[in-house]
């Protein structure tokens, strides 16, 4: 097992080992982009659409209102993550302000979408598995303000992801995506069909559909 510390936020990721993880792995949409980018509702709409469901991530933090158990995130107790962690069943972990997050190994399947932070992109591609397909969905930070604003989140938890994203996001951090959408002024519904058009289309160059 290899141990990668990385950024200034505490960031933590642990990575397993390619011949472990191969075998939870098959074609999957992949969703990387900064708070409220869009890639969480997409990745809902996804699934409502065209069935394509969303891996359900776990973490150790506490719900935010309007949050549901098994729907947003699988919400457990610090002691419970570590445990998955001691047992092997997650693909890829991280902590994050504090907080652990991680995809379980049952969450990766066929047909499904994943939202990942770029860490997490750098250790699905790293699996050289060509049945996964990533997306960066980009919006500008006023934008994403304003969404946040409208989700109705503190400000202060507002700035805190905006000063964040920053660092993470910033020019030459993020690795090479197969496609790069931009969502300012664009509908939830616009960009999903956007994604699952482009997500089909690469399936077949690749000989996969």
């Amino acid at each position: 097992m290899l141990k990668n510390f990385c950024g200034p936020d505490n960031w933590q990721r642990v990575l397993l080992s390619k011949k472990a993880e191969k075998a939870y792995i098959s074609s999957m949409v992949i969703l990387v982009g900064a708070s409220a980018s869009g890639k969480t509702e997409v990745a809902r709409l996804l699934e409502r659409r065209y069935g394509i469901k969303k891996a359900t991530t776990t973490t150790s933090r506490l719900p935010r209102v309007g949050e549901k158990d098994g729907v947003d995130y699988f919400f457990v107790s610090r002691e419970a993550f570590e445990r998955l962690i001691a047992d092997n069943r997650l693909i890829e972990h991280a902590i994050y302000n504090g907080n652990y997050y991680g995809c379980g190994k049952d969450q990766a399947a066929e047909n499904r979408s994943v939202v990942l932070d770029p860490n997490g992109l750098v250790h699905f591609l790293s699996l050289g598995d060509k049945g996964i397909v990533t997306f960066y969905l980009t919006a500008e930070e006023a934008t994403r303000a304003a969404r946040m604003r409208g989700r109705g989140d503190r400000k202060e938890d507002i700035e805190k992801r905006l000063q964040n994203d920053r660092v993470e996001f910033a020019p030459g951090k993020i690795h090479s995506t197969d496609f790069t959408i931009k969502t300012d002024g664009r509908s939830i519904e616009d960009i999903t069909d956007k994604v699952y058009g482009l997500y089909m289309e690469e399936l077949k160059k690749r000989g996969l559909k």
